[in-house]
């Protein structure tokens, strides 16, 4: 490919080694990794600049994590619903403290000729701005004004024109506190992720919403925020029953409901007598915890469906159509009702 050659030459080194840098394989010192990384970066973004091919067959999809199983669902229902319709997929895991960052895979991945792209909670919707503005376009708007093909699952944007799939984490919050609230529940906290995440905040602005309809404390002495992983929830759901001692609380992910419920089975707590608990992905783990966890789930193979579907459509040239622009669809979560939630003593 003319774009490993133009990467290699301006490193100093060779095609192979190039390759091997982008696809990870030993056999190349650090400082020959952080140079022909060093130029990567610098290269534009725009596939031709990097002289990729046009109609390569293949896309790429950038997940943030593996580690919750809500990110490989999202994968295979992504990659099976692109090989339906003819194309080979390429994964990127951008997880934070990765050796490679989001905006690296996607230089790697124009390099190697992708066609477009599918970000799943791409890195913009962690930006910390006030609810209701959008966060500045960064590094998005380029690839946008380089002409580069891409769809954002659960990463609504408005100040960039890229389609977006999304489900409404609002309703998400919102579902989940009248549930807990049509139950009996008075004091109901709310176990968010990190401070700076979009779709915790929108939760949480749901959860807000239906306590104050309530006439019920909403306060943020009932918010804890820790990173979205078991261990995170126990941590906050520990700050809030040292605190305010909720009856209830939401997790903004299963992962930290499950944690959520070993710190209160820790304590002594049961479960839902004592403390009802609600998640949010409906992982398959949730079905089989004890008690099984109430939870909202996202149609997680018809939002990847219609994220492949879009950017197909604007891929091909013999489909494509001139009303897409800030093209959104949104999904309605489901409650699924389980055995952690029930009236409070």
């Amino acid at each position: 490919m003319s774009g490993l050659s133009e990467i290699a030459r301006a490193a100093g080194v060779s095609i192979s080694t190039v390759s091997r840098v982008l696809n990870r394989r030993a056999g190349v010192n650090e400082e020959t990794r952080q140079r022909v990384l060093s130029v990567l970066a610098e290269m534009p973004y725009t596939p031709r600049g990097l002289g990729a091919l046009q109609r390569t067959g293949v896309i790429g999809l950038l997940v943030p994590e593996l580690s919750n199983p809500v990110f490989p669902a999202f994968a295979e229902a992504l990659e099976t619903r692109a090989a339906r319709l003819g194309y080979s997929s390429l994964l990127c895991n951008t997880r934070s403290g990765a050796p490679m960052g989001e905006e690296e895979y996607v230089r790697m991945l124009l390099a190697r000729g992708v066609e477009g792209m599918v970000f799943v909670s791409p890195e913009i919707t962690n930006v910390e701005v006030p609810l209701g503005q959008a966060p500045r376009p960064s590094y998005y708007a380029k690839l946008v004004a380089d002409g580069v093909h891409m769809v954002f699952l659960n990463g609504a944007t408005p100040a960039l024109d890229v389609p977006d799939v999304t489900v409404d984490e609002q309703v998400a919050g919102y579902t989940a506190t009248k549930h807990l609230i049509e139950l009996g529940h008075e004091r109901i906290g709310f176990v968010s992720g990190p401070a700076r995440s979009l779709p915790s905040r929108l939760k949480r602005a749901g959860w807000a919403a239906a306590l104050e309809e309530n006439h019920l404390p909403a306060g943020s002495e009932y918010v804890a925020h820790a990173s979205f992983s078991a261990e995170g929830g126990a941590q906050a759901v520990a700050q809030l029953l040292d605190t305010v001692t909720p009856t209830a609380v939401i997790c903004s992910s299963d992962h930290m409901a499950l944690g959520a419920m070993r710190e209160a089975h820790q304590r002594g707590i049961s479960i839902p007598e004592n403390l009802s608990v609600v998640g949010f992905d409906n992982i398959p783990l949730a079905a089989y915890s004890s008690p099984a966890l109430t939870t909202l789930a996202q149609p997680i193979e018809e939002m990847a469906a219609a994220a492949i579907d879009e950017l197909v459509q604007r891929l091909d040239p013999d489909r494509r159509r001139q009303d897409r622009d800030n093209y959104t669809r949104v999904f309605r979560p489901r409650l699924v009702v389980r055995e952690s939630t029930a009236p409070p003593k």
